[in-house]
């Protein structure tokens, strides 16, 4: 699967790892990791580590992220981007959005 969501052992912390493309094609598995879970989380970290590229409908589905989860600007973390995916955060201003390391 390229979309894998966990928690941590507190049950605080939902961990949501993309491997591969983040684009259109991950819209139902993205959408579920987050909106299928029983509990909502205090915080959300989205960890790019295995993610290759991302488009702008990926983009989306982490604005739609946001708002289901009622998280304010900074409050969802993304970590372990490639350069090249973090050039496009950049340059669409997500930066501003979410926290991005």
């Amino acid at each position: 699967m390229s979309v894998e969501s966990n928690f941590t052992e507190d049950n605080t912390v939902l961990i949501i790892s993309i491997k591969g493309k983040f684009n259109f094609a991950l819209l139902n598995d993205f959408r579920q990791a987050y909106a299928g879970v029983d509990v909502k989380p205090v915080k959300a970290v989205v960890d790019m580590r295995a993610t290759t590229t991302i488009d702008s409908s990926a983009l989306g589905m982490l604005l739609n992220m946001q708002r289901y989860l009622e998280k304010s600007d900074g409050e969802i973390k993304i970590i372990n981007c490639n350069q090249d995916v973090k050039k496009v955060f950049k340059i669409t201003h997500f930066n501003k959005k979410f926290t991005i390391e």
